[in-house]
């Protein structure tokens, strides 16, 4: 089975309606390349606000159903695609996540994952906004199959890519928000962004699984001063199964790209290098541990 799947990599801006108009057109156009699968960046409706600490920011967040999964379910129904997106939830009043929502092609919700590892970086204080996961690491079933949806900071960590896989996940699908903060030398810069390549495209070999990652792009400032604002590196990219590399997106520029990714490869790669098989799984309990 080829999935067609589109990634779209986006610079936002302070006026939400416009990030939103502007994914809008990007998804139409998308759906009207035939693409089946339509993947969105990390909290794409507004900017990037976890640069500070700001009690006023908790008014971006929306329960869910709410605004913007009505929004955006009626969307992917409109245009028959299966579509993952990355939403701020309001729970409650204080309790607050970092929740992705994927959208069936008739417009259902297919599932939710509520981000699980949660940042506390200078620039990423994202431990102020979001309380993690609670919904564990379970793959959502659609229409096109079976997605492993992660986010952003879960990407460092080989456990939960593990868990979706041994669920029987298809694809492992990563919204992101990361960048370069701009005091780093170029050569520091360029490490991160490959170390971040790298480990998603590790996850792809070591699950025998394509990965789909998608990162916002472009400056943003950050309101504070604190620093000198982010500058996110895009680089959005699509693995197969072995880790090569199918597709990724310029580091500097907005991107809208369709990849063809065949499903079925993965039967094959796991016949040749079947991990799963020979996982030691009587010997790993001290992975429990948070030290040993």
């Amino acid at each position: 089975m080829t999935l067609k799947t589109a990634l779209i990599q986006q610079h936002n801006v302070a006026d939400t309606q416009d990030n939103i108009r502007r994914l809008t057109n990007s998804i139409k156009d998308a759906a009207d390349q035939g693409a089946q699968l339509v993947v969105l960046q990390e909290l794409h409706n507004s900017l990037y606000f976890c640069q500070t600490e700001d009690v006023n920011q908790f008014d971006l967040a929306e329960p869910i159903p709410g605004p913007s999964t009505d929004y955006y379910a009626q969307l992917a129904k409109e245009q028959g695609i299966v579509l993952v997106t990355s939403l701020f939830e309001r729970r409650a009043a204080g309790l607050y996540h970092n929740t992705a929502v994927v959208f069936d092609k008739d417009g259902t919700i297919a599932g939710c994952y509520r981000k699980m590892h949660i940042p506390d970086d200078p620039a990423y204080y994202e431990k102020f906004y979001f309380t993690p996961g609670d919904l564990g690491f379970h793959p959502i079933d659609t229409s096109v199959g079976r997605l492993g949806v992660l986010v952003c900071w879960d990407q460092w960590f080989p456990e939960a890519a593990r868990l979706m896989a041994l669920q029987g996940a298809q694809i492992l699908i990563y919204p992101t928000a990361i960048g370069y903060e701009s005091t780093d030398t170029p050569e520091e810069q360029q490490r991160q962004r490959e170390a971040w390549t790298t480990v998603q495209r590790s996850h792809a070999v070591a699950n025998g699984l394509p990965v789909v990652a998608v990162n916002r792009v472009g400056f943003e400032p950050d309101p504070s001063k604190q620093t000198n604002g982010i500058q996110f590196w895009g680089s959005s990219f699509v693995a197969g199964p072995q880790g090569e590399l199918l597709y990724r997106a310029p580091d500097n520029e907005e991107a809208l790209a369709l990849v063809d990714i065949d499903l079925q490869h993965s039967e094959q790669v796991r016949r040749w290098w079947p991990f799963l098989r020979d996982r030691r799984i009587d010997q790993y309990g001290d992975l429990l541990k948070r030290f040993i």
